[in-house]
Formats: structure tokens, sequence, C-alpha cells
């Protein structure tokens, strides 16, 4: 198996929703899905185009009530490039027309290319072969080739190439009762040359102007070829119509180079003044194709994972498809584009291209190897730390609040109603109760901090953020006489199955969550913490601006000893307050019935049932805990907040919930394949498989077609160079526990820590180091530390240890 091209040899069209996801090209700023150039929106197709950052608010009216939805817009279809032949009708694949159909994706250069050959109703074959790419390092431009041939027949060939504005938000079916109209057309240039398409869009609430200009030209035999076009112009449409003649066996060869500019990019005059300039200014598509293979290398330089081992081919390619589809999202470009990152990439609509916690799975891929893109997405939270005090204040506390779902302005984008395509049902969706996302923004913070040692981020930015979201946990959480603690009522944990109590009229949430007790405990620690990072001056100034005291601060330490965690059965950490007291689930009998069971709440809701009656998970949100903290970190935790809390104790606890979940969220594996990395290996690396397969391998009922599950991507490269090899940070210490799975043989990457750049080759019973530049560098192997001298490959012996199973693995 090449480790480097995704290649599809057929054509379902029940597979193309999938397939377009998953051969998705972007560059950061914007991305398109692998829909064909001669498709449009169908119940095969969906050839949507995103841009980072472009959001619009629409209101519909569902079950009797006015709803206000943002979306990720769908920008104008710059694709379509089709042909027919005298007589017939514009090229649309199908699987009656195709003779041969075949679709690889190159993921080391970036590059989508097609080989089909049609037969129509006359008998006439002809042949396509297509390269398309979006340029990473020019993140405005696109290019398309497509060489059409002509096998058995000779006559008339047109060739249509067009900018279509006549799109909406459709891509989810379960959002189509909603509103997706979102773009309105300008009036473009009259006076464009005659080898130039334009077309520019304004979204309806937002007002962002979206300009595209294109030019097509014609090539035979390497020659341009000028040639009669019919042109079309609508305010919504534009399209340029070429007629070539072809015998048999001859072939002319389109080339539409595209420029995408909005009136949110920086340094323009307008978008579409800067649309036609960059498309006049753009060498050909070979000259395009060679500095974007040049920007991705340079990306692979830095990024790449080398894995050897037996069945590791398929692997290594899924994870190289996780890379490379991270990386279109959360490319260099980031840092000219104010944006987070949407949960299901810029792939699709699914959760209408929102922001939620998933930075938390992919900053560190992002942080250990181009730190500035991890910077840059920080800086969306940042620009957003106002709206987070807004969100704070209406719910009656000080300090910053920040919301489940975030898309332009930070304000909370959950929607009130959603729908259960099992019942068919609106519903009350109270997932904005999840407030554990300001944790979550915390612990990046400080892990960015803790990994690069960028004082002046920290200083400028990172420490407010810490603050203000210590601040809200400090003035959530209540004081309890009765148990002697400070709790905190009325919120979600990740696990989104429970939103109440059972006996409760309205669901309101459940009380002192695990998972978000600890880590606000945490958080409070570390904004203490970050005070003593600070100069001086700079300490003086926050406190001053920020109005902190003293006596707060002595309270944030109060509360970071006293928060209250509940346990039962001895050893095990409750999920909430109560949890112990629900009913056990009958899992045999759902998945006798169902099969696939991983959305109960649907299922249940579909039976008149309710979730919050059972102990159950979507993701197990106690194991949270372990996956973000080491063993030796939660034992201090645990005593700082005054329980016992013994490391032996972690096994019981990863088989009582994993028992009890599932795993309905696509992040749901890569956490349970990260805690039993130690205790279970066999298990972990089976289910590091099925995380590495979410999309690749989308299960019927799946929602692939929706977007790409970007934390799950960037979860499953996460667990590979940082799981298997015990990465840790211990002040300014790389730290090394080493777990290789016995199915990886050896597993090669290039790291940066603290301004250093270092590889790292871990094989069966060793592990090397090479420090690169001029400085030495701190290590811990097992506990053990040393210095690596740079430039010179330094090997550690790590020995074999036996697993739970008795049999002797790496590590």
């Amino acid at each position: 198996m090449n480790g480097w091209i995704l290649a599809y040899d057929d054509f379902r069209p029940e597979a193309e929703g999938v397939r377009e996801v998953l051969c998705t090209l972007g560059n950061g700023f914007f991305a398109t899905r692998g829909a064909a150039e001669e498709t449009k929106a169908d119940n095969a197709h969906y050839p949507g185009t995103y841009l980072a950052g472009c959001y619009n608010r629409l209101r519909s009216e569902v079950a009797d009530r006015w709803v206000e939805n943002e979306d990720l817009v769908n920008a104008p279809n710059w694709l379509p490039l089709t042909f027919r032949l005298t007589g017939g009708r514009w090229f649309y694949p199908t699987a009656d027309n195709l003779l041969e159909y075949r679709r690889e994706l190159d993921l080391r250069e970036g590059v989508l290319t097609r080989y089909l050959r049609t037969r129509d109703s006359a008998g006439r074959i002809t042949r396509v072969e297509s390269r398309r790419l979006v340029h990473m390092g020019a993140p405005h431009l696109a290019a398309i080739q497509t060489r059409i041939t002509a096998e058995n027949w000779s006559g008339r060939l047109q060739i249509r190439s067009a900018l279509d504005g006549r799109v909406r938000n459709a891509g989810v079916e379960r959002y189509r009762a909603l509103r997706g109209d979102h773009l309105r057309p300008l009036q473009t240039a009259a006076a464009a040359p005659v080898s130039e398409l334009t077309l520019e869009m304004e979204t309806s609430q937002s007002h962002i102007r979206i300009a595209q200009a294109a030019r097509t030209y014609l090539f035979r035999d390497h020659q341009q070829e000028t040639v009669p076009r019919q042109r079309v112009r609508r305010p919504d449409y534009a399209a340029d119509i070429f007629e070539v003649e072809l015998a048999a066996g001859e072939s002319v060869t389109a080339e539409k180079i595209v420029a995408i500019y909005t009136s949110r990019d920086r340094a323009i005059a307008a978008p579409l003044v800067e649309a036609r300039a960059a498309v006049a200014a753009a060498t050909d598509f070979e000259g395009l194709r060679a500095e974007h293979a040049l920007a991705w290398s340079l990306l692979w330089r830095r990024f790449d994972l080398e894995l050897q081992g037996g069945p590791m081919g398929e692997s290594a390619l899924l994870l190289r498809l996780h890379l490379f589809h991270l990386l279109q999202v959360a490319s260099p470009n980031v840092q000219h584009v104010d944006a987070g990152v949407p949960a299901r990439g810029l792939h699709g609509e699914a959760y209408r291209g929102h922001v939620f916690w998933d930075e938390l799975f992919i900053l560190p891929t992002l942080t250990f190897r181009m730190p500035q893109i991890s910077r840059a997405l920080l800086m969306y939270r940042w620009y957003r730390l106002d709206a987070a005090r807004a969100a704070a204040r209406a719910i009656g506390c000080r300090g910053a609040m920040y919301p489940w779902q975030s898309g332009s302005n930070g304000r909370e984008e959950t929607q009130r109603l959603h729908l259960n395509p099992r019942s068919g049902r609106w519903l009350p969706d109270n997932s904005y109760r999840q407030r554990h996302v300001g944790l979550a923004v915390a612990y990046n913070v400080w892990q960015y901090y803790e990994i690069t040692g960028d004082h002046e981020f920290m200083a400028a930015y990172g420490a407010e953020m810490l603050l203000e979201i210590a601040r809200f946990w400090a003035d959530f959480a209540v004081w309890e006489p009765a148990s002697g603690r400070y709790e905190i009522r009325g919120v979600m944990g990740p696990d989104e199955y429970h939103d109440g109590y059972p006996d409760a009229v309205e669901p309101a949430g459940i009380d002192n969550n695990a998972y978000t007790n600890v880590m606000a405990a945490w958080v409070l620690r570390r904004a203490l913490a970050v005070l003593d990072v600070l100069s001086e001056e700079r300490r003086q100034a926050i406190c001053a601006w920020l109005k902190l005291t003293p006596a707060e601060l002595a309270g944030w330490d109060e509360r970071s000893r006293l928060l209250r965690v509940d346990f039962h059965a001895g050893r095990i950490i409750s999920q909430f307050q109560g949890y112990e007291r629900l009913a056990e689930f009958d899992w045999q009998r759902y998945r006798q019935r169902y099969g696939d069971i991983q959305r109960l709440d649907r299922l249940l809701e579909a039976e008149g049932d309710d979730p919050n009656r059972f102990r159950l998970s979507k993701q197990a949100d106690v194991l949270m805990l372990f996956y973000l903290f080491s063993a030796e970190q939660l034992v201090e935790m645990f005593r700082h907040l005054g329980y016992r809390f013994e490391a032996s104790w972690i096994p019981a606890n990863v088989n009582y919930y994993g028992q009890r979940t599932s795993h309905g969220s696509s992040l749901s594996r890569v956490v349970h394949a990260w805690v039993l990395s130690r205790t279970q290996r066999t298990q972990s690396w089976a289910l590091f498989q099925q995380a590495l397969r979410t999309d690749y391998g989308d299960a019927p009922h799946g929602t692939t077609r929706e977007g790409i599950h970007l934390g799950a991507v960037a979860g499953t490269i996460d667990l590979m160079f940082r799981c298997y090899t015990g990465l840790e940070i211990r002040g300014d210490v790389l730290s090394f526990k080493p777990r290789l799975p016995a199915e990886l043989g050896k597993l090669a990457m290039r790291l940066h820590f603290r301004g250093r750049s270092l590889d790292l080759v871990l094989e069966e019973e060793q592990l090397t180091v090479t420090v690169a530049g001029e400085e030495s560098l701190r290590i811990q192997v097992r506990g053990r530390e040393y210095e690596v001298m740079p430039g010179a490959p330094r090997s550690f012996p790590v020995p074999k240890r036996k697993n739970a199973s008795g049999t002797r693995q790496s590590g």
C-alpha cells in the first residue's frame, strides 16, 4: 500500500458524501469538498466551499417557535467545469454512464486527481483526466486542470467553466427545516476582461463580501488555443462556454485558475479588486502545483510520522490522512485569519461550523511542531474574552464563561432546539450548560506556555484569560454548609447524556460533576501560579486592571482546596453527585435490538425514555481526568482537595466507566485508548484502530458526510506521539515513559520544544534522541534525567515490561 495515496477505484453514489469529505482540499483560509467538478448538490453530491470564520445568522420558524442560528456559510461554488458533445447533455457522472472511475488524493503534494471514461447514449466514449489543488502557499488561489480525450468519436465539444453563487447551506439533512439562504448577489464588474469570470456575493446578516475571479484557458499540445466562447452573466452566476473540434484520439486541456477574497481579509482594497489582480498574476497550473507541493513538503518535514511494524500500511496512511486534514484546517495560514477550529473542520456543515472544545485534542500536535499555529488559535479565544465576560455577567457571575458553541463573535451559539432523526421530534437542547469549555481554554493556554515558554504571549494575553476563567469558577461555586465544601451546580459534563436528574420536572443540569470540579480546582491553582510567572510590573498592572485583591486571591486558594468531588463503591469517582443512585442499563438487550447503540440518547427518546435515568455515558468524562493528567498529578490534585486517591485505583475507574460507555462521541475511543495504554495495551491498540477509522470507515448511520471529526482526527495523532512515547513536560524537562504497542515496531518524528528541534526514534527496546541547533536539552527517560548535546544522537534503553495479560511488551 502506498503510504501517501488515498484511492477509490469505483463510483458508488451512496459513498460519495464520505469520499467528498475525505478528499477535501484546503489551506486554512478555505477548503472545498472533493465533489466532482461536474456535480451540484443532490442526493449523492455536495460541492461545498467554506471560508474560515465566515459566518451568517438567519431566523427560522420551527415547531411554532422562532429560532436564530449562525452557520459557517457555504460559499459560492468555484468548481464547475463540465463538457458536452454535439447533440448531447452536459456530462454528469452517474453509475450508468461511467465505464471507469478512479480518484486519487496525493497527501504528499495535496493534489486530487480523477480519471474516468464515460459513454453517452450514442456510444461515444470520452476519457477525462483532471487534477485539482487548493494552494497551501498562496491561500487565496485554487486551480483545476482537466484533459478531455475523444476516444472513438470526432466532432464538436463544448466546455463550460462557471462560478456559481446559487448555493445554500443544505449539507445536513436534519437542518433542512431551517433556512440556509445565506448569500445575496452583488453587482459584479461589467468591464471584466474577456478571459475572466467574476462573481461577488454578500452574506445577508454579517455582510461579508465574498469575491471570486477565474480565468479559463484551453490548450492543445501545450499550446494555448483561442476559440469561440459564449458568455453567461447573471448576478449570482457567471459562465464561459467554449467550443472546439476534436478528431478521434485528440485531446484538449482546460485550465481554470481561481482566486477567492473576502471583506474580512487584511491589507486589501476591495475583495473583487484583489481577486481579479491575483488571478491575473497567477502562473499556470504546473507552476502553481510546484509552489503548492513545496509548501506541503515544508509542512511534512515538521509533521510527518514514520511508522514501521506488522500491519501498519493502512494505519500509516490513515495517520497521514489525519495530519493532512488537520493541516488543511489549521495551517500556518490561520495566523492571518481570525477563526477558531470548527469541530467538523472546513469539510461540511455539521454543528453549523461552530467551535467547541476540540482544541483540547488538537493543539498538542500543533504546539509541538508549529506553535505559531496554536498561538493564532488561542488568539481566537482572546478576541472573544469580552463576550465570555458578558456571558458570565448574564448569569450573575464575574469573570469569563466561554460558550459551548462559538462562532463569529463568541456569544453562545448552541441551538435551543434540536431534531432527533429517530423520532422526528424537535426537543429542547440544554447542552449550553456545558460550562467546561473555559476550563479547556485555560488548560490549552497553560499547555501552550509549558511547551513553548512563550512569556510574551502569557503576559499579554494568556494570563488575563486564565485569571478571568478562574474568577468565573470561583464565583460560580457556592458554599454548602452541609457538606463543608464548595459545590458547582446545574451543569453538564462532557458526557452529554445527562442534562438533569430523572425526577426533575425540567432538566436543570447536574451537580458536582467530577471532571468539572477537579478541572476548576486545577484552573484556580494555575491562575494563582501564573501571577508568579509574570514580571512584577506586569503582575501589578494586570491585578489593577482586573481589580484583583489579596482577599479574592485567597478565596480562590480556598476553593481550590474545598471543591466537592463524590466517590462511590469506595474507590470509584462518581461522575456527578447522585450518579450511583441511577439505574443500571441493559446493554445486552439494546445491542441485540439495535446493533449500533452509539447514540443511545436518540434511541431512548424515540422510545419515550430518558438517558438521565441510567448509568451510561456518551463519553465517560471521569476518564478525561486520566487523559489530561498523569497518575502522579491526579494523586497530588486530590490530596490538595483533601481527598485520598491512589494511582492503583485508576484501572478500576477505567473499567467501571468503560463498561458503561456507548462511545457515541468520536472523541470517546481516543480517550479510552489513552487511559488503557499502560494496563490493557491490546485493548488500547484496538480502540486506537477504531478511532483511526472513525471517518475512513464511516458507519452506515455515521455523519462523516457532514464533515470530518477533527478532534478525533487530531486525537489519534496525539495518541501516537504523546501517549505511546509517554511524553510529558516536567518543568523545563521533556519526560518520556515509552509504551510502544507490540504491533508497532518503530515510531519516528520531529518535535519542537522551547525553540529547539529534536528528532525522536522509538523502537522496541530503545529511544534515540537527536537535538538540533547549538543548545543542549534536558530530558527524562523513566524518571532518570539526562542532558542531550546538540548534533549527537543519544540512545536510551527501554526495558520490556509485562502488561496486564502477563505477556512482555516494550515500555
